[in-house]
């Protein structure tokens, strides 16, 4: 593994679950972390949590949804620090919602939360990478992106699409020096799912767990890049998930 000190790091959905867990884990490797997320009170609670423990964290309010406001999170930070390093795409909702009962409205809420925020930031992370010669892209899958579960269709085709957006990135990449991969993770506690995500259950893991791998994947040399994980606790189903 190498050194990610002083690298610059933007952590989308930073302000709470996985995305709080990867930005502190990033942050105590040494690395600056941008926190991008809505919700600018929760990332000013992180930012501080951050630097309470000697790291270095700078918050930029945004809603990935909106690509004008993506425009403007890279701006700031090629402003501020004159790179991007590691961009971490972890920004996303779930939903559970029986096919005849999914609304337009929901279906387009979850494919915009979960790919097009991918696409944005992606393609915003792209042009300053690109003159680097070098950068890593790290995009937060799911299990259902292998295997779905009864009444998730819009968030499965979300991680489905996902899943092939990443392979894409990841071969238009080579030539500049880009490294583009996918952590999946099972059962973890977050803030997806309110009321059940958010609670410490059986077979399920804490959003640190989930952090170790993307930090591994961080702090690869530049030209090695671990293109997939799949993590989850070992009592859960996935090979013959039910």
């Amino acid at each position: 593994m190498i050194s990610i000190k002083d690298r610059i790091a933007i952590v989308t959905g930073a302000s709470s679950g996985i995305g709080w867990g990867i930005a502190k884990a990033i942050a105590a490797e040494g690395a600056i972390t941008v926190l991008a997320a809505r919700s600018a009170d929760k990332l000013e609670r992180l930012a501080a949590e951050i630097e309470a423990e000697g790291g270095r964290a700078s918050v930029v309010p945004t809603d990935v949804t909106d690509d004008a406001q993506v425009e403007k999170l890279f701006a700031t930070v090629k402003e501020k620090y004159g790179r991007v390093d590691i961009l971490i795409n972890n920004a996303g909702i779930a939903d559970h919602t029986p096919v005849e009962k999914l609304t337009n409205e929901r279906w387009h809420e979850v494919i915009g939360a979960n790919l097009h925020s991918v696409f944005y930031c992606s393609r915003a992370a792209f042009a300053i990478m690109q003159e680097q010669k070098r950068g890593r892209i790290i995009n937060m899958g799911s299990l259902s992106s292998k295997v779905p579960r009864g009444h998730t269709a819009a968030y499965t085709a979300s991680k489905f699409a996902l899943e092939g957006l990443t392979r894409s990135l990841a071969v238009d990449g080579r030539e500049h020096g880009i490294a583009v991969s996918m952590v999946h993770p099972g059962s973890t506690v977050s803030s997806l799912v309110p009321g059940v995500t958010d609670k410490v259950r059986p077979a399920t893991m804490m959003p640190l767990d989930v952090a170790r791998i993307v930090v591994l994947m961080a702090t690869l040399p530049d030209d090695v890049n671990l293109y997939e994980s799949i993590i989850l606790p070992v009592e859960m189903p996935f090979l013959g998930r039910g």
